[in-house]
């Protein structure tokens, strides 16, 4: 092979490789643009977007009232309702024991006492923490005690004795920690 027969070959073969290179970005360049074209077509009409917009979101109105609270629900006769309020302190909690209180004597005094009860794990019985006494003369009456215990953690428990009974009325028993 003469010398200008290799040159020409060797030509050839890198004008062959500038071709196919020039192809396929042609062809890369062409794919891409048909890409794009095809997505910005409108795939649906103006009001067709608006209408699947407005399916797709819904509005919820949220409206709230506010109704005041101007007197708790009168508890049964013979049972114990307990609320706990929000207590001073950090280890600090306060109670609201209430009940309706039937006099069979409407003409004279009726005497109750409260009592709060704490559990001894060591003698593994309640024992009296707190006492208060009161009295009133009428048919019925709502009789309420707010109480509160500090820096003392453990099951507690409100009684509460009318007249000369002698089992008075139990709570369920309440927990407070700290």
């Amino acid at each position: 092979m003469t010398r200008s027969a290799a040159v020409i070959g060797t030509g050839s073969a890198t004008a062959a490789k500038l071709l196919v290179g020039a192809l396929a970005f042609t062809t890369a360049y062409v794919g891409v643009s048909a890409y794009s074209t095809a997505n910005s077509a409108p795939s649906a009409t103006a009001e067709e977007q608006a209408a699947e917009e407005q399916a797709a979101t819904q509005t919820v109105a949220l409206s709230a009232a506010a109704v005041p609270l101007t007197e708790q629900t009168e508890p049964e006769a013979g049972a114990i309702a307990v609320s706990a309020l929000p207590g001073r302190g950090t280890c600090e909690q306060t109670f609201m024991a209430r009940t309706v209180v039937l006099n069979p004597e409407a003409s004279s005094t009726l005497l109750y006492s409260w009592r709060l009860v704490r559990w001894s794990s060591v003698s593994r019985s309640w024992k009296t923490y707190q006492t208060e006494y009161a009295g009133f003369m009428g048919a019925r009456r709502n009789v309420k005690w707010e109480l509160s215990v500090r820096d003392n953690p453990g099951w507690y428990r409100i009684e509460l004795t009318v007249g000369g009974a002698k089992k008075p009325i139990k709570s369920d028993r309440l927990l407070v920690s700290c």
